[in-house]
């Protein structure tokens, strides 16, 4: 009976140690965010609770345009870096070979930089006097009035250079673990590349494309380093809202309310995203 006892106990006693972590680092500071979200006050003062549920509703109607925006631009990366990644991990996993570690290495090598010096040379290499724009104005191909910076064009496609390899390696494990020889059974029954393609490749994928548009589309909605360095005035990101809000203002009420309505709206987001692409083979 002992013995029985234990078994039962077992995976819960080895799931312990990453609840508690997720308790101790995730749980309780989003509840304490959530409490900060209903106070008032100011850091010189002190705050305290007192059910402002205004943060909520004069955050929204101050940065409703910033959030829009951030929804929208993670949707166009996301989009982005699956068009760009799947062929690539296609082509690795079906065609790479006894090469494909290598390729995945070079695919994977520039982002062993850190995050902030790949978005800093994007900046540097879309100056109006960069490397690529100022070559092109000086064989005339662009007027000398023409500018990347402080654009939409120049965050998202910082954002997606970013973001690919959040992509792109779950697409690969997905690829990769799919038997080939279902593809030859496809053939013989008279499918074409491109049936075969849809019918069997793209849905035993979508395990990957779920996972990888979940790890892109969430870090792009609250990036606020893309924005800052590449973007503009009319670039503005809620990552960047939240950031200021937090550090330069120390409006911490404000800019955690603005930190839970971002989530909500992810969570929605994600919520209709699964239910579309259906989830019973997701974990397959």
């Amino acid at each position: 009976m002992a013995t029985e006892g234990r078994k039962k106990l077992a995976p819960y006693l080895l799931t312990l140690p990453g609840v508690a972590f997720l308790v101790v680092f995730f749980a309780i500071p989003m509840a304490t965010v959530f409490s900060v979200s209903f106070q008032e006050g100011s850091l010189s003062k002190g705050f305290t609770f007192t059910g402002h549920y205004q943060n909520y509703t004069e955050t929204l109607a101050r940065y409703d345009t910033q959030l829009i925006r951030s929804l929208l631009v993670g949707l166009i990366v996301t989009i982005l870096t699956l068009v760009i990644s799947y062929p690539m991990m296609y082509w690795i996993a079906f065609r790479g070979g006894r090469r494909k570690n290598i390729y995945l290495l070079l695919i994977l090598l520039p982002f062993f930089t850190p995050f902030l010096i790949r978005t800093l040379m994007w900046k540097t290499i879309f100056a109006d006097e960069g490397i690529l724009l100022g070559a092109l104005k000086d064989i005339g191909l662009l007027p000398e009035s023409y500018q990347v910076l402080a654009t939409a064009t120049a965050v998202v496609a910082g954002m997606t250079y970013n973001f690919l390899p959040f992509m792109a390696l779950p697409l690969y494990v997905s690829l990769e673990k799919m038997d080939p020889r279902l593809l030859d059974a496809a053939a013989d029954l008279y499918s074409s590349r491109r049936q075969a393609f849809l019918k069997v490749t793209l849905p035993l994928s979508l395990p990957g494309v779920f996972a990888g548009s979940l790890l892109t589309f969430i870090p792009a909605v609250g990036d606020p380093i893309d924005p800052e360095l590449l973007g503009g005035v009319n670039t503005t990101m809620i990552g960047q809202v939240v950031q200021r809000e937090m550090l330069t203002n120390n409006a911490y009420p404000r800019g955690s309310a603005i930190s839970f309505m971002l989530m909500a709206a992810i969570l929605i987001g994600v919520f209709l995203y699964a239910r579309a692409l259906g989830t019973e083979e997701m974990t397959g």
